[in-house]
């Protein structure tokens, strides 16, 4: 590449971003094509599956056979809910943060949610801020591209799991993967995110079955109204010394 610096300019080479296509084929059906990072593709397609109500757990899914060299996934699943799968047939999930999935979510979808009520965990100032700069120090594929987005499970001491993906939904469904496989309590876990808080990653989030959501970035007006009504705790704008409490504040320890 060709960069240009304090006058000066030069070639150099620089890590890049990948973007990788990938076809999850379920029953012998074709279902979608995903544009994702590719690592942890097995974490995604049971994250996607479950996350979309496709399959009720990974309990359905009996066997995931991954071919990399051609982007296709293979799923034979004992159950599918026909619904969604037709629904979601055939689409295409691009890497952007438009538009690529406006229709999977909303208040059709959160009305499914079940509020957080039974998440036990709580954290203090110091506790957010050291979550935030360890998440942060950890995400090193954005510190040398800036073009994916991060996602970390964590408890109130320390960073569990961590995934990047170049779509943030994905980023989301990697973490939701791991925790169905592993069968990991979430109720006194936390999601740590990278990027603005919108109603969807607020959904994923829900879905995840975490009560407290971490950024650096901003929510939107819908996703504080959801949080409100899912009695999910929001923090934003997690930078230095400050941060700003949306929703659910009787989980921070302020006093």
């Amino acid at each position: 590449m060709t960069f240009y610096q304090n006058g000066e300019s030069g070639i150099k080479a620089e890590p890049v971003a990948v973007e990788y296509p990938l076809t999850i084929y379920l029953n012998g059906a074709e279902l979608v094509t995903i544009v994702c990072s590719p690592n942890y593709l097995e974490d995604l397609v049971v994250g996607f599956l479950t996350s979309e109500g496709i399959v009720r757990s990974p309990a359905d899914i009996e066997q995931i056979e991954l071919i990399e060299s051609t982007g296709h996934a293979q799923v034979t699943a004992s159950f599918v809910n026909q619904f969604n799968a037709k629904y979601r047939a055939k689409r295409y999930i691009t890497s952007c943060c438009g538009k690529s999935r406006e229709n999977f979510y909303f208040q059709s979808d959160a009305s499914l949610l079940e509020t957080h009520n039974d998440t036990t965990i709580q954290l203090s100032p110091d506790a957010i801020f050291r979550l935030m700069d360890t998440f942060e120090a950890s995400s090193e594929t954005f510190q040398e591209t800036g073009g994916v987005h991060n996602a970390a499970l964590c408890s109130a001491e320390q960073l569990l799991v961590s995934r990047m993906d170049i779509g943030r939904h994905n980023a989301l469904d990697k973490i939701y993967g791991y925790s169905l496989v592993h069968q990991l309590a979430v109720e006194d876990k936390v999601i740590a995110f990278s990027g603005r808080i919108s109603s969807e990653i607020l959904v994923k989030t829900a879905k995840i079955g975490c009560g407290i959501l971490l950024s650096r970035s901003a929510p939107t007006e819908l996703a504080i109204k959801m949080a409100e009504e899912l009695n999910l705790t929001t923090v934003g704008f997690i930078r230095q010394n400050r941060f700003n409490v949306y929703s659910g504040a009787e989980r921070i320890m302020l006093k």
